[in-house]
């Protein structure tokens, strides 16, 4: 009779099949992390776009600004006018600066990153990662 105990002790007295690889990330290449920062800016830069404005159009279907307008005139005698600074040509002028600065900003965060990893590299080693094949 075999138990699960026994069963165990056979496979791990057996030679497994799978190969195991151990690297260690030593280096990243500085303009290949800057590039690739970049690339992830582009696409986080198209998705602030594309929110800004169906943010937009939802509030502006829904007449919330309109509403804001009739709030805004109830003590401002209706010198101040929500809708004055809210359009759409305005909307995406405002998103068009924030993916822009959010493209700076994050493709110079990539590079930084990549600099501060080589240099933590020397005094940690590098990153150690391990593959099997099953």
């Amino acid at each position: 009779m075999s138990t699960v105990a026994d069963k165990l002790a056979r496979k791990s007295t057996q030679r497994s099949s799978a190969k195991q690889v151990r690297l260690r990330l030593v280096y990243i290449d500085f303009w290949s992390a800057v590039k690739l920062s970049f690339l992830a800016a582009i696409a986080v830069a198209v998705v602030t776009v594309v929110s800004f404005v169906l943010i937009f159009f939802i509030v502006d279907l829904t007449g919330l600004i309109d509403r804001a307008d009739e709030f805004f005139a109830g003590f401002s005698d209706g010198s101040f006018l929500l809708s004055q600074f809210v359009s759409l040509p305005q909307v995406l002028a405002f998103s068009a600066i924030v993916a822009i600065l959010n493209l700076v900003v994050v493709t110079v965060l990539g590079a930084v990153m990549a600099g501060i990893y080589n240099l933590a590299v020397k005094v940690t080693g590098g990153l150690l990662v391990g593959f099997t094949s099953n």
